[in-house]
């Protein structure tokens, strides 16, 4: 399994004193897009169908899976990836329109954020195809950048239609597909007149209303290291969704170097920056969880910038001589202030 954002969800007990008051609360958890999933609902209905519910929620994981997994070699997905020919290919309305909300993001990044990362991905050892157990020549990292480029893939959703430029274009949704899938459920409970809850998804959370001691979630974001998992500091928000993405997780050590599973596609290569993690809060969990992703590709400065541009909530940890400085957006303090 491999997990690719990494947030803590601090429960009640974690940050308050125990105590008999806490709301009443039910938690729903399994097994979806190859981790873990977790739905916590706050005072919900008696009246609410639990199991109608958890099937729904179920269902709709599973069509997600089918939908966007690399795992699965008959996900709609792996087919086109399988797929070598440059005309254009009749796909359902949901994968093309996940497919366009991913390369507009790639485009608002330049691509900083590339569902067509893939060769590089597997090339690299964070992929399917398996680890590797040192890094790739030179000649191989160029002759995979061939294949790679969002501006490869295009689009015509009022049709339903999709193409790739080249037969090798490889699409990984793996920086996308997790977050969407929070959004679905949220779409789902809400649909249900759920007011007050919590979704996870691999690390991506969207919060909605109040926990169950009536405050606003707290939220804990992961201290860069590799050594233990513990927070390095807490959020409490509401209403919006929160991913963050890091390089002290998935990666591999060789020859004393250290190759994150984060890969510039400039440069073919893992970033090497000291940018450790980067965490974007914002209304929709998949455009977090890209948004995190370029961000960190993009390093200490660029990053901040970028998102300072763009109006996002951003928290940036750096790495330097004497531990992690912090670098947080205009948007982000206001929203810590409130």
């Amino acid at each position: 399994m491999r997990l690719y954002r990494f947030l803590l969800l601090l429960p009640a007990l974690a940050l308050a004193a125990c105590g008999d008051s806490r709301l009443p609360q039910l938690e729903l958890t399994g097994n979806a897009l190859g981790t873990m999933f977790k739905v916590v609902l706050v005072e919900p209905p008696q009246t609410l169908a639990t199991d109608a519910l958890e099937g729904d929620i179920v269902a709709s994981l599973h069509n997600i899976d089918g939908l966007a997994s690399t795992w699965r070699d008959d996900s709609e997905l792996s087919l086109f990836n399988a797929n070598p020919s440059i005309d254009w290919i009749v796909v359902s309305a949901t994968f093309c329109d996940v497919l366009q909300q991913a390369i507009d993001v790639s485009r608002e990044t330049d691509g900083a954020f590339d569902i067509t990362v893939g060769p590089l991905v597997n090339l690299w050892g964070f992929g399917p195809d398996g680890q590797v157990l040192e890094p790739p020549t030179d000649e191989a990292i160029t002759t995979a950048m061939q294949s790679v480029g969002f501006d490869k893939l295009e689009t015509d959703c009022s049709d339903g239609l999709i193409r790739k430029a080249s037969p090798s274009l490889y699409v990984d949704l793996s920086g996308w597909a997790k977050g969407y899938a929070v959004d679905e459920i949220a779409r789902l409970l809400d649909a249900n007149g759920l007011e007050n809850y919590l979704i996870e998804i691999g690390g991506e959370i969207h919060v909605n209303g109040h926990n169950s001691e009536n405050r606003k979630w707290a939220i804990a974001v992961e201290a860069p290291s590799t050594s233990e998992r513990v927070p390095h500091a807490v959020l409490r928000v509401t209403d919006t969704s929160v991913a963050t993405s890091g390089d002290y997780r998935n990666y591999f050590a060789y020859d004393g170097a250290h190759y994150s599973h984060t890969i510039d596609t400039r440069t073919g290569r893992p970033v090497t920056h000291d940018l450790a993690a980067v965490t974007v809060v914002n209304p929709s969990t998949a455009y977090a969880d890209a948004m995190a992703t370029a961000l960190l590709v993009l390093g200490p400065e660029a990053g901040p910038s970028l998102a300072t541009k763009l109006g996002i909530a951003g928290y940036f940890l750096v790495r330097n001589q004497t531990g992690i400085h912090e670098i947080t957006t205009p948007v982000f303090d206001q929203l810590s202030a409130k």
